[in-house]
């Protein structure tokens, strides 16, 4: 009798320990752009087992949809998840933070904040080396970084990115440059040996120049 009281209450704390243990994560939602295919997913989340205590990560390639579980009183920032996805070559598109609180955090991309209301848009196109979905988000996104860029969109597979901007804050050559400064060459730019060897395997393209 003695003994299934003490089975009894052990099942019971450990039942508590494990309820409270729950209550002590924040549940964070990312998604990521530019997760093409499972070495991509891999490559992320190795990354983020950088974050020790990291629990429950989940990465759906189709979606983008990234998420895990995390210590509540390590107060993980949003901002601190975003770059570990930057550092791990892709793009975060939206963030979602559930504390174990119950408060909610949530951030959207900035919009360029440069451009002017009504200004005449110069359309351009130009050839961009790249081979995966990875690569077309570091492409538009070094584009979009650009003052004065308005919409940019590269197309993996006849290598053309289409990009508007502001021709009185910025020009093509410039954005070329943006876009060779973080691996991929273009037809009038060439990327930095270095930069380029340092891109994910699949995003290896055959140079242009």
């Amino acid at each position: 009798m003695k003994n299934t009281i003490v089975i009894t209450l052990f099942v019971g704390m450990m039942t508590v320990f494990s309820a409270n243990a729950q209550k002590g994560m924040d549940a964070f939602k990312v998604q990521v752009d530019g997760l093409g295919c499972p070495f991509c997913a891999y490559g992320l989340e190795k990354k983020f087992k950088e974050f020790k205590g990291i629990k429950d990560v989940k990465i759906d390639i189709e979606t983008g949809d990234f998420s895990f579980n995390y210590p509540s009183e390590k107060m993980l920032t949003m901002e601190a998840v975003e770059a570990q996805v930057v550092k791990a070559g892709y793009t975060p598109m939206t963030s979602y933070i559930k504390r174990a609180d119950g408060t909610i955090e949530e951030s959207t991309p900035d919009q360029n904040e440069t451009m002017v209301a009504g200004a005449d848009l110069k359309a351009e196109e130009v050839i961009v080396g790249g081979n995966c979905e990875m690569c077309k988000a570091r492409i538009e996104k070094a584009a979009k970084g650009v003052a004065g860029v308005s919409t940019v969109d590269w197309n993996k597979d006849t290598k053309i990115l289409l990009v508007e901007f502001d021709p009185s804050k910025s020009d093509l050559r410039t954005i070329e440059k943006a876009i060779s400064a973080v691996g991929h060459d273009t037809e009038n730019t060439k990327a930095d040996e270095e930069t380029y060897n340092n891109l994910p395997a699949c995003c290896l393209y055959e140079r242009i120049n």
